[in-house]
């Protein structure tokens, strides 16, 4: 019978996560559960999250305990249907064995990023399923962002094609400098396709990061296959000036966390780990000189001074969070050939907080 059970394991997000806190079960033992139903809420060092079932069946035992931390792949519990025995059920606990140890972790974990030299200084980044067959994906991050703005989105496309994520000139463990302008961080991103023997890509931009994507594919359409904006800058004057503010100047926990609860639509997904992230990030020696000067040629008097040409951009997907309280849901609609998606509650994190439908959205696009 051990071949109907199935097990429901810490999941792995990312390419650093170790453990996890299961925070809470929304499901109890004899419910029926549904492909894609939300069943526990977790949280890691990055950020807190739902937990959508990978697979469907009968919740029969509960084996791990809400507020208790857990490695990644541990097993919390057991689907099985119902002429599986009790007994059975506790032979299968018993004899389970986590699927990847902590050496292999370790492992990967050391191999994950990899550093890249460009004219705008070293970059970090990450190239999953390298040798793998299909359009590769190159996922741009928004400003002050990092690779792990793709945390919940990476393993999904990889399985489909190449990925590459990248740290941008003056974010993440990438080079500061504050000599970097807008136009090099778009160079950046041809110079490490270029290093890295990406002909042309999926671009997945979000925020900044699909403005920088929309300008790439005018300047290099050859190197453009497809064109994913989430959340994107660059298609209407709005944005709230006092995120971009509050994000460039906050030098405290007090006051940055409201400022980073501005990105989601669920403002508990802040996590007191999320913000120290970040803190540490802005402590650097030139991250705040370098945030203001690229915010001061992006972000003149509280408005977008920056705008995609939109016939340049041939039919993109455009996705947005319904509740993004940094740029207004309604650009969704300012690209007229575009298909358009605007999702229920997210925010400007669309692609963590609805990570399931993007990226469906994005593999449904571009396969």
């Amino acid at each position: 019978m051990s071949e109907k059970i199935i097990p429901v394991v810490m999941p792995k997000w990312g390419l650093s996560m170790k453990e996890g806190t299961l925070t809470e079960w929304h499901v109890d033992e004899g419910d029926t559960i549904e492909v894609g139903q939300v069943i526990m809420d977790v949280e890691t060092d990055k950020i807190a999250s739902e937990v959508e079932a990978p697979d469907a069946g009968l919740l029969r035992r509960k084996v791990a305990e809400e507020g208790d931390v857990y490695s990644v792949q541990a097993l919390l519990g057991v689907l099985a249907p119902p002429e599986v025995t009790d007994e059975e059920i506790d032979a299968y606990i018993a004899a389970f064995v986590q699927p990847s140890s902590e050496e292999g972790d370790e492992k990967e974990a050391a191999s994950a990023y990899a550093f890249i030299d460009t004219d705008a200084g070293r970059i970090r980044y990450s190239h999953l399923n390298a040798d793998a067959s299909g359009t590769p994906y190159v996922l741009i991050h928004g400003f002050g962002g990092d690779l792990d703005n793709w945390l919940f989105n990476l393993d999904a496309l990889a399985e489909k094609a190449p990925v590459l994520a990248l740290d941008l000139p003056n974010h993440g463990q990438s080079a500061i400098s504050a000599d970097v302008q807008f136009n090099d961080l778009i160079n950046t991103i041809v110079t490490v396709m270029d290093k890295l023997n990406i002909e042309r890509a999926h671009l997945v931009g979000h925020s900044m990061g699909g403005l920088i994507s929309g300008e790439l594919a005018r300047l290099h359409p050859n190197k453009v296959a497809s064109l994913t904006l989430i959340g994107s800058a660059g298609l209407g004057k709005d944005i709230n000036s006092n995120y971009i503010r509050g994000f460039v100047d906050s030098e405290s926990r007090k006051t940055l966390k409201p400022v980073l609860q501005l990105l989601f639509a669920d403002s508990s997904l802040v996590t007191r780990n999320l913000v120290d992230d970040v803190l540490k990030y802005k402590r650097l020696d030139g991250v705040k000189t370098s945030l203001n000067t690229l915010a001061d040629q992006l972000f003149v008097d509280g408005t977008q001074s920056v705008a995609l040409d939109l016939d340049a951009i041939p039919s993109p997907l455009v996705i947005w969070g319904e509740s993004d309280a940094v740029i207004p849901a309604s650009h969704a609609s300012n690209i007229s050939n575009a298909e358009v998606h605007v999702l229920a509650e997210a925010g400007h994190m669309v692609q963590m907080e609805q990570a399931a439908a993007v990226n469906a959205l994005i593999l449904s696009h571009t396969q």
